[in-house]
């Protein structure tokens, strides 16, 4: 930065899992600083590291970009529950990151930060307010840093500022987002990551009565009733197999009727928030994919926009197939431009990590002075 040019990338699977290379996240954070520091590699020594940034998911009402403290980690803690398959293992590697790098700033950009500008109504539930003002339930929307992106480029590609955008992140995880001139107006998620589209193996929507009707019928208490919902359920509760779209998408395709169930159910509430934000921006100019699923699935592409002709939407089936990466994958004639948008989450992450460490800079010599 601020060149934004990308020195080193990588990762590590199945930390703590068998058969992966990391017991834990500790040893994974010091593999990858090892092999990015050094003679050779791409920084010379860990003081050219000038910050670390997360594209965290959930403190509550603390979502704006902020460098991390301990205040931050209580934040997260007290909202693990809403999102335990996310803030644990964050939390986790924000410690491990203070250990590894003494002294260098770490940078929490939120995913819900994109939706800030929702207005009251689409982030209140029809609960007891005083669960708002009290304990902050309310709608957040997550995935925000992947949408941002898509607007951003969204925006590029048209080549003007003024764009009605509905952006599909469509992944192991997966959100529908509504942008009006690259502010975001609506998100399927809502109080937590679980909420919304369903996912691999998480719930999605689900109308709370049935999941306390089950809770006494199986005698299950909170804790085991999240586990259940949040590892259990989604496109793999459906299918009784497996929660990835490839799986589903081969074993639908040899008659597995469960696993083209899961599907359809996948798409149908895709197209469900696509026509709701279809009516609340009054049109659309542009539909994107993102995500190893928007991305690479040109079936769930096509399922997804299959008969909106009738709304200005036209997929090109040849195009739909064939691109590869970035590209148009609507008809010349379509009203509404359809492109595949690779997610960029880390850009978005790392200008928002140099602008907090500069304001944070800023205000330490104003305070010297």
């Amino acid at each position: 930065m601020p060149a934004e040019t990308v020195l080193a990338e990588g990762r590590v699977e199945r930390i703590g899992q068998p058969g992966g290379e990391c017991a834990d996240y500790p040893s994974a954070i010091h593999k990858c600083i090892g092999e990015i520091t050094g003679e050779g590699k791409p920084l010379a020594s860990l003081q050219e590291i000038g910050a670390v940034g997360f594209k965290a998911v959930h403190a509550g009402p603390l979502n704006a970009p902020q460098i991390i403290d301990e205040n931050f980690l209580a934040a997260m803690e007290q909202f693990c529950f809403l999102a335990p398959a996310h803030n644990p293992p964050y939390i986790a590697a924000m410690k491990a990151f203070a250990e590894e790098l003494p002294g260098v700033p770490l940078v929490a950009v939120m995913e819900p930060f994109t939706w800030r500008f929702m207005d009251e109504a689409a982030t209140t539930y029809a609960v007891p307010y005083e669960w708002r003002t009290e304990h902050g339930i309310r709608r957040y929307g997550f995935h925000g840093a992947s949408h941002r992106a898509a607007s951003e480029r969204a925006r590029i590609l048209l080549g003007r500022a003024e764009v009605r955008h509905i952006s599909c992140h469509l992944g192991g995880s997966s959100s529908v987002g509504a942008f009006r001139n690259g502010v975001g107006e609506d998100t399927s998620m809502g109080a937590s990551p679980q909420s919304g589209l369903p996912q691999n193996n998480r719930v999605g929507d689900v109308d709370v009565f049935a999941v306390l009707h089950m809770m006494k019928k199986l005698g299950l208490g909170p804790d085991e009733m999240t586990a259940l919902l949040g590892s259990q359920a989604g496109l793999a509760g459906v299918s009784g197999k497996s929660g990835d779209v490839r799986d589903l998408t081969e074993a639908a395709a040899a008659g597995d009727a469960r696993s083209k169930l899961a599907l359809d159910v996948f798409v149908r509430s895709i197209r469900h928030y696509l026509g709701a934000f279809l009516v609340e921006l009054g049109g659309v100019d542009v539909i994107t994919f993102s995500g190893g699923i928007g991305e690479n699935s040109a079936e769930i592409r096509a399922a997804v926009l299959s008969n909106l002709s009738a709304f200005g939407i036209e997929m090109d089936a040849e195009k739909n197939r064939t691109v590869k990466g970035e590209g148009l994958i609507s008809t010349a004639n379509s009203a509404v431009k359809v492109y595949i948008v690779p997610a960029n989450e880390e850009l978005v992450v790392a200008r928002e990590t140099v602008a907090v460490v500069a304001q944070a800079k800023s205000a330490a010599q104003q305070v010297n002075l």
